[in-house]
């Protein structure tokens, strides 16, 4: 980097006039532009008024010294350089003055050389420092552009995760007698039982989102049997069962956490704890705790909605048919959770209320 003098305003801060016109006389032939002050006090003022782009100062001067000066200078005037002049050879003092930020340390008498040679180095490493700090500037503005880029990024990726989610539910729930409002309440009472258990944020909400897909494998029943208004036969039930597996077959397959957690779900949610469920039968802790919660929330929704074929249960009756296949159908733990959380509950029921009657015919016996 060349320096062009020409562009560049230095303030000589000592209290000997002589000195100040001597520095002012070596730099104003190399072109630069000079202005002096006798102290501290008097510079600072001198600083506020003009833009300089060096401060040459004494150390030992009456009032504010150069130590001081220097400090303050820094603090309010950061893209300036300061260079400090002593009479005295004061290791020490060099040290903290270049601690502060001094560009350099000069020893009295200075020759004209060596004012100008420091003078140079000065704003050289001004332009540097200046430059780095913009430098970081622009980085620390890029990071932050792209994380708002990367945070809406993932704000679009999380709201179509929910929407493709939503999708492929409602897919199932055409062909049945659910509806999304079942889906959403079912969904978020799953996310009040894992908030009980007190898994994190995010874990909560992937539980959300993937029980919202217990139901999909119906996509694989034929409409003969899904949407029969009777009671199923034996063999029929059979294959109504199989659609846990359809649910798990359809998701399982995926790289994606919320599918692969959906997939669990969609496979376990008709398991029993005693091991008295479908499809395979398993009990207790072998049933993933997805699974066992979904198992809550589900039956728990289905109970207290209107169908076609049946009335809403009002909630006491909901809680004591719950409270009864605790051990049994239900995760003890879990049905402690859930039941121990019924304001919120309520509050979820209401807030995705039903609208109207809905058709449809699925009834206990299948679930």
């Amino acid at each position: 980097m060349v320096v062009q003098p020409v562009e560049h305003r230095v303030l000589i801060v000592d209290d000997e006039r002589d000195l100040q016109n001597i520095f002012s006389r070596f730099l104003e032939i190399e072109g630069f532009y000079c202005q002096t002050a006798s102290g501290g006090e008097e510079a600072l003022e001198v600083l506020g008024q003009s833009d300089f782009s060096l401060m040459i100062t004494d150390i030992n001067m009456p009032g504010m010294g150069g130590i001081d000066l220097l400090r303050e200078a820094r603090e309010q005037f950061r893209d300036m350089a300061v260079i400090v002049v002593s009479a005295v050879d004061d290791r020490k003092v060099a040290v903290k003055a270049l601690e502060l930020g001094a560009f350099s340390y000069m020893i009295k008498p200075v020759s004209r050389n060596e004012l100008v040679i420091n003078v140079i180095n000065g704003l050289r490493g001004r332009f540097l420092e200046m430059e780095h700090r913009r430098q970081n500037e622009r980085l620390e503005e890029l990071v932050q552009r792209r994380t708002r880029n990367l945070q809406e990024a993932k704000q679009e990726l999380a709201v179509a995760s929910e929407e493709t989610v939503l999708r492929l539910a409602k897919a199932a729930e055409f062909r049945d007698d659910e509806t999304a409002q079942h889906t959403l309440r079912m969904s978020h009472y799953c996310k009040i039982i894992a908030h009980g258990l007190g898994f994190d944020r995010d874990r909560c909400e992937l539980i959300r989102l993937a029980s919202q897909l217990h139901d999909v494998g119906k996509i694989g029943i034929p409409d003969a049997i899904l949407l029969k208004p009777g009671k199923l036969t034996a063999e029929e039930f059979s294959l109504m069962k199989e659609h846990a597996l359809f649910g798990f077959r359809i998701l399982a397959d995926s790289k994606a956490k919320l599918l692969q957690i959906g997939a669990v779900i969609a496979r376990g949610h008709h398991e029993k704890y005693d091991g008295s469920g479908y499809p395979d039968g398993i009990c207790g802790e072998q049933i993933p705790v997805e699974a066992r919660i979904a198992a809550v929330a589900d039956v728990f929704d289905a109970l207290t909605t209107k169908r076609v074929y049946k009335d809403a249960m009002s909630i006491t009756q909901a809680v004591d048919i719950l409270q009864q296949g605790g051990g049994l159908h239900f995760d003890p733990g879990l049905l402690d959770i859930f039941l121990g959380n019924m304001d919120d509950v309520v509050r979820i029921r209401e807030r995705f209320r039903d609208t109207g009657d809905q058709p449809g015919i699925k009834s206990m016996l299948r679930k």
